[in-house]
Order: structure tokens, then sequence, then C-alpha cells
């Protein structure tokens, strides 16, 4: 029931993540249901696409830990429709701390639509 990638979650993103071993990736395309202001998708809905992405490069590998920060960077609006590339990988690790990166790119032309830095807490 994850609101970004629960199969079953009827409201949720259900975004389907593959992971290759360093990197995770997915992808999503925004609805009329996750606008901010006219045709634009929310700054939320983004986040809640990366910092899943990033999450994911560490459930996926069974490690559990929580977003303890993060940090992200809006290069562009993104629109009702658009396509975007997500991709999440750890940066360094240290004892119960790791740090990932994560960004989001338009899929038809490659450009950044945000970027993030995120501290995760190991369980």
């Amino acid at each position: 029931m994850c609101f970004a990638c629960g199969p079953d979650n009827p409201i949720g993103l259900q975004i389907r993540f593959d992971f290759d071993g360093e990197k995770c990736t997915g992808e999503f395309i925004a609805s009329e249901n996750h606008v901010g202001y006219e045709n634009t998708v929310h700054g939320g809905i983004i986040f809640a696409a990366l910092d899943d992405v990033m999450a994911n490069v560490l459930y996926l590998q069974n490690v559990k830990a929580h977003t303890a920060r993060c940090e992200i960077r809006y290069r562009r609006p993104l629109e009702v429709g658009q396509r975007i590339l997500l991709t999440g990988w750890i940066e360094s690790e240290r004892r119960r701390l790791i740090v990932l990166k994560g960004e989001a790119r338009l899929a038809e032309t490659g450009q950044p639509v945000a970027d993030c830095e995120a501290s995760f807490m190991k369980a």
C-alpha cells in the first residue's frame, strides 16, 4: 500500500522500481490528480517519487532504513502527461548513515526536472 510504489494503492503513484545492483530506476507519468497549479505537477509529488526511488535502492537490497533528511532542487516545472525517468543511487555510507542521491529527468529530452540528496538511517 505504499503511496509511491504500492500496486494495490488506488490513490498512489504506482511506480514500479528496478534495481541493477548499483542504481534504482523507475518511470512516472503525472495525471490531473497530481496538479499543484494549473497544468503543473505539485512539487510534493515529485519529492515523493524521488524519495521512493532512493529508498528502493535500499529496500530492494533488504536494507531497512528511513529518510532522515532530504534536500531537493527543482530544475523545471513538470506538466501533466510528461513522463519522467527516476534514478537513485548510494553516494556514501558510514555506520548507520547512508547518503543517497536521486534525479528526475524528462524521458523525452533528458532534461532535469529535479535532483536531491538524502540521508537515510539504518533501522
